[in-house]
């Protein structure tokens, strides 16, 4: 008799098993679902807040060959090439909405400008900083631009979201170039005409 009792009970236990399973796998779906639920803005990146959601330049403006800078602004200085000096911080909304700006900037003139962002974050305490330091040129809120020439002179240096107009307007003065009032307008094809081009 004992060895008919024993498969009973195992059936037995074995459906407690599955209940107890079935119970706690219902648990933490639920748990799950609430804990999305409550947390999904945390989960979306926004350009209109304060938060952190990582690099700028590469949640925001879509480009991550801008950091880390490819060279120090003493290198950039010692080469006599033009640069776009751009403090930021990644929490900072008004960053957010400016990294596309920059990488609009880079797309024009990136060949020949040297671009170096730094994250204010980054920038060294110190009671006296020299000029081909960035610290030299952080006057305390972002964003802010410097533009200098290819002598290292400073053309431009401005806080908050400077159009990129007026940056434009002073790499044209830099380059020598046309005023923008008399240059043609510059227009990007689209896909599909690169296509028709190539095929026969």
């Amino acid at each position: 008799m004992n060895k008919i009792e024993f498969p009973f009970l195992l059936v037995s236990l074995t459906g407690k098993c599955q209940r107890f399973c079935l119970k706690f796998l219902l648990l933490v779906v639920c748990l799950l679902i609430i804990t999305t639920v409550i947390n999904i803005d945390t989960a979306l990146a926004g350009s209109k807040d304060d938060r952190y959601e990582g690099n700028i330049f590469v949640v925001f403006a879509g480009n991550g060959s801008l950091v880390p800078p490819k060279q120090t602004l003493e290198q950039s200085l010692a080469e006599h090439k033009p640069i776009l000096l751009t403090f930021y911080i990644d929490d900072s909304r008004d960053c957010k909405q400016y990294a596309v700006f920059i990488s609009q900037t880079q797309a024009l003139y990136g060949r020949e400008v040297r671009i170096i962002p730094v994250s204010v974050d980054a920038i060294p305490p110190k009671k006296v900083y020299n000029a081909n330091e960035p610290g030299y040129y952080y006057s305390g809120s972002v964003p802010q631009i410097v533009v200098f020439d290819q002598s290292g002179k400073v053309v431009l240096n401005k806080n908050g979201q400077v159009p990129f107009e007026e940056i434009d307007d002073k790499f044209r003065q830099v380059f020598n170039l046309v005023p923008r009032d008399q240059s043609i307008k510059y227009q990007q094809r689209s896909f599909n005409e690169y296509s028709s081009e190539l095929s026969p």
